[in-house]
């Protein structure tokens, strides 16, 4: 499979076309930004992490019943993908309070949820990405209902996995953000799932270990994307 032109340049990662309509490949950038773009810098080896912990763990949720993107992983910081239309809704599943929950509702870090919560933020950076609900979704015609209600029962699945497999590496999952696409009328998940977009806590010492560290200046962050990385077995 072959690069073609390239599609787009996110924060994160470059999209290019292939020979295929239905296959685009991404590659992921050690590029690192935070606050809607305000802050940026580099993570050094951050692609290749994230890259191979997302094709590691969406397997894993494929295995579970979640339909991913994923086609196959072309190298380190290249994988080949399904073309999907991106739903313009940033989900937020969250198991204890941390960052902007905190900060809007007043809640001290840390504080454990009865149950998860979910969150919908617009994707669009223009407008900073606001928080709205499924009513404004369906306002803005960006999901349908049952769109709405398919992505709900994915995230709530994907959260229930991954808390239980993050577990097995002594990791906590606090948070998370994904996305999902149309691919040929299905929701399906897209983007990523790693340390730039979950917050993961040591279980013993609830050290952070994800794109905290360098959102708050704490110091060893690719330290801590490795760590995250070999605990996961990944190698």
């Amino acid at each position: 499979m072959n690069k073609l032109e390239q599609l787009y340049e996110g924060k994160a990662k470059k999209v290019f076309l292939t020979e295929d309509p239905d296959v685009l490949i991404v590659d992921y950038k050690d590029d690192a930004t935070a606050f809607n773009g305000e802050k940026k810098g580099t993570i050094v080896g951050k692609g290749a992490i994230n890259n191979r912990m997302t094709n590691h763990v969406f397997k894993l949720l494929e295995k579970e019943g979640v339909p991913t993107h994923l086609v196959e992983e072309l190298s380190d910081r290249e994988t080949a993908v399904k073309r999907v239309s991106i739903v313009p809704l940033e989900v937020i599943i969250r198991n204890v309070a941390a960052g902007s929950f905190s900060k809007r509702l007043g809640v001290p870090e840390g504080t454990e949820f009865t149950e998860p919560t979910i969150e919908f933020s617009y994707k669009n950076d223009d407008l900073g990405d606001p928080l709205i609900n499924d009513y404004f979704a369906r306002a803005l015609d960006l999901a349908t209902w049952e769109e709405i209600e398919t992505i709900k029962k994915y995230a709530f699945k994907v959260n229930e996995v991954l808390k239980a497999y993050f577990l097995q590496a002594d990791l906590k999952l606090i948070d998370f953000k994904i996305e999902f696409g149309r691919y040929h009328g299905q929701i399906i998940l897209a983007d990523e799932i790693s340390p730039d977009t979950c917050r993961l806590w040591d279980v013993h010492t609830n050290e952070k270990l994800d794109k905290d560290r360098f959102r708050r200046d704490l110091g060893n962050v690719e330290e801590a994307y490795v760590e995250v990385f070999h605990r996961l077995g990944l190698k």
